[in-house]
């Protein structure tokens, strides 16, 4: 029996996993080293994924993780050891940009991008990552995601910059007052979570003209930015995320626009996961 686990910044879905069949999933809170102490992971694991695994106990973990990268990868893998008490060679830990270029391209090369919380895209040769343009999380970069499409939003709300009405529509359904989403994104943690939990209401009113142009061109950057950096014409580009599946007309309206060729559009890298491990 293996563990496979994906990682982002909100949630982390477990699977067990035998012979490439899934056995349970087990969800728990978002695991990012970047944003959290070996001591939180531990805790987090502890609390929520234990009690799931019923005692058993499985012979090797795949963590594909965001923010799994540098020297964080020893951090996750000590904190993933303490919690199941493996060896840490049973432990294999790698980027969540990893995860969407196996499960979106399996074997062969292309382009593979995420888009969920935050963003990120990989030139993939079949095997590995060759290239990587840097995401810079979602104050300087992370365009197209849920955390920069919830940024867009308030910021165009509270400048009066969308529809008269959809203001007061937000902050009603939402419960915000202008203060407070100042406070939650100045002065608490995890500003990105905040902003991508507001995205849907883009969603919601995507038949605004003003609106779905603010999801286009939020889009629309993330190519240009990202994706249109490397060798793109011979290959496909895939996705993988909440943000990519749920706005997956606009986007492939975006990337026709740009000339690039669209492949899988994904929810969840986990069934691709499955596959290529038990490819393996």
């Amino acid at each position: 029996m293996i563990l496979i686990a994906d990682s982002g910044s909100t949630k982390t879905d477990w699977c067990m996993a035998e012979q490439g069949v899934a056995l349970k999933r087990i969800p728990t809170k978002g695991m990012n080293p970047f944003f959290q102490s070996e001591e939180e992971m531990v805790t987090e694991m502890q609390t929520s994924l234990l009690p799931g695994l019923e005692g058993k106990r499985p012979e090797a973990v795949y963590f594909y993780g965001a923010g799994c990268a540098f020297d964080k990868v020893e951090q996750v893998r000590r904190a993933i050891s303490r919690v199941l008490m493996l060896d840490a060679d049973c432990i294999e830990v790698n980027s969540d940009m990893l995860a969407a270029a196996r499960s979106v391209c399996g074997h062969e090369a292309g382009i593979a991008c995420i888009m969920g919380t935050g963003s990120n895209s990989c030139f993939y040769n079949g095997e590995e990552i060759v290239a990587n343009v840097s995401p810079l999380g979602f104050i300087l970069g992370d365009e197209g995601s849920g955390a920069v499409l919830g940024k867009l939003l308030v910021g165009d709300l509270l400048k009066n910059q969308l529809p008269a009405g959809l203001k007061e529509e937000f902050l009603k359904q939402y419960g915000l007052t202008p203060a407070e989403i100042i406070d939650r994104v100045y002065r608490q943690p995890f500003p990105n979570r905040f902003l991508a939990s507001l995205s849907p209401f883009l969603a919601a009113h995507i038949e605004v003209p003003e609106v779905r142009q603010l999801i286009k061109q939020s889009f629309k950057a993330f190519l240009t930015r990202n994706v249109m950096q490397y060798d793109y014409s011979p290959y496909r580009v895939g996705f993988n995320g909440s943000v990519a599946w749920y706005y997956r007309e606009l986007l492939s309206e975006t990337m026709a626009e740009l000339g690039l060729q669209l492949g899988l559009i994904i929810k969840a890298p986990m069934e691709g996961l499955l596959k290529f491990h038990s490819e393996q």
